[in-house]
């Protein structure tokens, strides 16, 4: 088959080991981002099957009517509403996506944090430049640490709270509270006082139409001045502008953010980036090198189950009556 890959921007796909999976098989990879329809179509126009790294490239109905000789898309994680499953069906092209651990997202918070907290970077540039210490840090334990979301990657890093001593409360819907209080974690008594009363909020709830732009400016000014604001989910679940905002109100008094609206941002090109109280760091939450095996080591063993003619669990199983034949 011939195969593309997108958006590997570390070049790191082909060195990973589950890569020899792809053995016999034609693969291109690509490792810049490309948003133009016209240049995408290009690139991926003598695919029979797409894998995507998350959600970094979109695949839209005008897309796919674009790449006639695509057969399957194999997605690293979830499909989370960048491709149009319906418009693949249409033109019988299976769709199979996957599911991490999350521990790597659940780790980068908690480095986050920790370095947000003790004012790492700084710390480390003042020493380069030939200096010595010019923050005073705070510890993690005794602050309270709250938790908006309680799924798969919130749950750990509540239970890394508890383990450095936090006290720990949880903020979401009834399923999240509800999971939280089965794991012995306090639930907030309002959206209001669990704002108010956090040293830090994280914010580890999935981006769905609801929760697009979930967190308001009102939201975040509600916190103390001293508070610090995590977010490693995505960035559309807080108003535009409204974090850039509140920082420069003083309220929160610190962020530490790994996503962003539109991305890969280049050329430093982003407000935040211009805000000393803002610790920034590239979308690498979830990049890491056992997190890649597991995910692309599930969308190449699905790339080999579906040339061998195996069946596969896809996320629009009704295609299967619309498949395009494999040629071999």
């Amino acid at each position: 088959m011939n195969i593309t890959i997108a958006d590997d921007y570390q070049d790191c796909v082909r060195h990973l080991r589950c890569f020899n999976t792809l053995a016999g098989h034609s693969v291109q990879v690509f490792n810049d981002s490309a948003k133009d329809l016209t240049e995408l179509a290009a690139r991926f126009g003598t695919a029979e099957a797409l894998v995507l790294t998350r959600e970094r490239t979109v695949v839209s109905a005008d897309l796919i009517k674009r790449l006639p000789r695509l057969r399957l898309i194999c997605q690293t994680g979830k499909i989370d509403g960048h491709v149009d499953v319906e418009a693949c069906t249409e033109h019988g092209i299976a769709v199979a996506d996957g599911q991490g651990s999350g521990a790597a997202a659940a780790e980068l918070t908690w480095a986050l944090m920790l370095a947000s907290r003790r004012h790492l970077v700084a710390e480390v540039n003042r020493l380069r430049d030939g200096l010595w210490q010019g923050h005073l840090g705070q510890q993690l334990r005794g602050q309270r640490l709250g938790v908006w979301g309680y799924g798969r990657i919130g749950r750990q890093v509540a239970t890394y709270g508890r383990a450095f001593g936090m006290d720990v409360w949880i903020w979401g819907r009834e399923g999240s509270a509800s999971r939280a209080r089965a794991d012995g974690f306090a639930v907030a008594p309002s959206r209001e006082e669990f704002l108010a009363g956090s040293d830090i909020v994280t914010l580890h709830v999935r981006l769905t139409p609801e929760t697009r732009g979930l967190v308001a400016l009102a939201d975040l000014i509600r916190m103390q001045p001293t508070a610090l604001l995590v977010n490693t989910s995505r960035a559309e679940l807080i108003q535009p502008d409204a974090l850039e905002r509140a920082l420069c109100q003083g309220r929160p008094g610190f962020a530490a953010v790994d996503v962003y609206e539109s991305e890969p941002v280049l050329g430093a090109r982003h407000p935040l980036l211009k805000l000393a109280n803002a610790l920034c760091t590239p979308h690498i939450g979830f990049v890491e090198k056992d997190n890649y095996e597991a995910y692309y080591g599930a969308a190449f063993d699905t790339i080999a189950r579906y040339a061998a003619g195996h069946p596969l669990d896809l996320v629009n199983p009704q295609v299967r009556n619309r498949e395009k034949p494999l040629r071999v």
